[in-house]
């Protein structure tokens, strides 16, 4: 089995009603191209609620998201600079739905008094019909048949075996 190899991805963003959108299918565009299909929807909708809840809430519409895949993990973050924001507080909020859709989330402080608000998932084995034995591929030799003995015509001036090892047997 191929190791997967690990990805990040930032993007600073200033945060409008018209970029949340933009930023909804860039995240889903790393996250295909990182194979991670399933959990684009996910991701996605979670990243949309923090978004929408800065664009409402915040003074300092300016916001980081980041995303680490490391091949059993997608860490996704969102830091803003803003001080009065608290999503923690609206108890059917951005956050009730980020519990509900990862399989664990977080909020730290920065040092410029922002936070960070993290949410996380465990890669999923993709879900697939179940294995049929097919039959092999044929080889080369199975699949090019071996041309068939042709009977060529023989020129009219040519001459016969018999005749040819007369003329050898002269000589």
């Amino acid at each position: 089995m191929k190791p997967a190899v690990p990805c990040y991805y930032h993007l600073d963003v200033e945060v409008s009603p018209e970029r949340v959108g933009q930023v909804k299918r860039i995240l889903g565009a790393h996250l295909r191209y990182w194979n991670l299909d399933t959990l684009v929807d996910s991701v996605c909708h979670c990243a949309e609620a923090l978004l929408h809840t800065i664009d409402r809430h915040a003074t300092d519409k300016n916001t980081t998201i980041e995303m680490w895949w490391n091949g059993s993990h997608l860490i996704t973050a969102v830091s803003d600079n803003d001080q009065d924001l608290r999503p923690h507080n609206e108890p059917q909020g951005c956050l009730a739905q980020i519990a509900a859709l990862s399989d664990g989330w977080g909020c730290c402080a920065t040092g410029a008094g922002g936070k960070i608000i993290w949410f996380s998932w465990r890669a999923r084995a993709a879900e697939h019909a179940p294995l049929v034995p097919t039959t092999p591929m044929p080889s080369l030799r199975e699949a090019r048949r071996t041309p068939r003995q042709v009977a060529l015509p023989e020129p009219a001036l040519a001459v016969s075996r018999h005749d040819a090892e007369a003329v050898i047997a002269v000589t």
